[in-house]
């Protein structure tokens, strides 16, 4: 079994692969484990980078949704993970941006933090996001979003999830 920061560098190689026809670039700062829950996993700021192709036109079926791919990088020695998934965009100048992938990450596979289990409970994780924007431009735009990675107790018991929120700026790819 391949360990799991050989597992994400594997896998970060292979989505980096990925950009050769890419629509947009982003860049953002996010806050790692931005939980309401009293009792937090990890703490700290990640630095988050990603690429979202164009719409797929043979899943038109689904609203075209377009790939994505991005790379999670602690500031705080946390847990980092790369994803891959599809988005929509709903909007115009002003728009919506949810989307769903799967996740690997480095992170403990046991961890307690006041006497509760916090780890994440499995080494593949949901990806889900939700994104607001606004485009400033022909080639720019403004992104919040939420980004959580969670297994919905299919992989185990353990289901702690981590939520992240930021902003990004994302860059329209010539």
């Amino acid at each position: 079994m391949i360990d799991p920061p050989k597992r994400l560098a594997a896998t970060a190689a292979l989505l980096l692969a990925a950009p050769a026809a890419a629509d947009e670039a982003w860049l953002g700062v996010y806050e790692h484990d931005a939980s309401f829950s009293q009792i937090r996993f990890e703490t700290g700021q990640d630095i988050k980078a990603g690429w979202i192709g164009k719409p797929i036109d043979t899943l038109q079926a689904i609203g075209r949704p377009a790939p994505h791919v991005l790379l999670s990088k602690s500031l705080n020695g946390a847990t980092n993970y790369a994803a891959a998934g599809l988005n929509w965009a709903f909007g115009g100048t002003l728009y919506a941006r949810p989307g769903i992938g799967i996740a690997v990450h480095d992170g403990p596979s046991y961890a307690v933090r006041q006497g509760r289990r916090v780890d994440l409970g499995s080494p593949v994780l949901f990806e889900p996001e939700l994104a607001f924007g606004w485009r400033i431009g022909d080639r720019a735009a403004l992104e919040a979003s939420w980004i959580h990675l969670s297994h919905a107790t299919l992989f185990s018991r353990q289901n702690r999830g981590l939520d992240s929120w930021g902003l990004r700026l994302l860059v329209r790819l010539p």
